[in-house]
């Protein structure tokens, strides 16, 4: 079954702002609901240099449609420079759920 429902992965500096945003994003229908996972360790390169450090996991719901209007709001309220906005399609899952996402986000 493909859907028009597409899972959004973005990381935070913080469970804090990791809330932030995803309030935001549910707020103004950009997604249906979001899921803050915290502490995850990321291991990255940047500015040449290798780097390791915590970092918080938002899961947002939302649909194609939605996914450029999503990861713009993303960009103006993160405080990284180049944040992790990561989109992917849903292929399959409970249908209700996908439905309820696709409701939930339909301008």
């Amino acid at each position: 079954m493909n859907t028009d429902a597409r899972l959004i992965y973005i990381t935070t500096e913080t469970p804090q702002e990791a809330h932030t945003i995803a309030r935001a994003l549910v707020e103004e229908r950009l997604a249906a609901c979001a899921n803050i996972l915290a502490p995850v360790t990321s291991i990255f390169r940047w500015d040449g240099d290798i780097r390791e450090g915590d970092e918080t996991v938002l899961l947002a719901k939302t649909t194609s449609e939605r996914v450029d209007a999503l990861t713009e709001r993303v960009i103006n309220l993160h405080s990284y420079d180049c944040p992790c906005i990561a989109a992917f399609p849903i292929e399959g899952g409970n249908t209700s759920f996908l439905e309820w996402v696709v409701e939930e986000v339909d301008l």
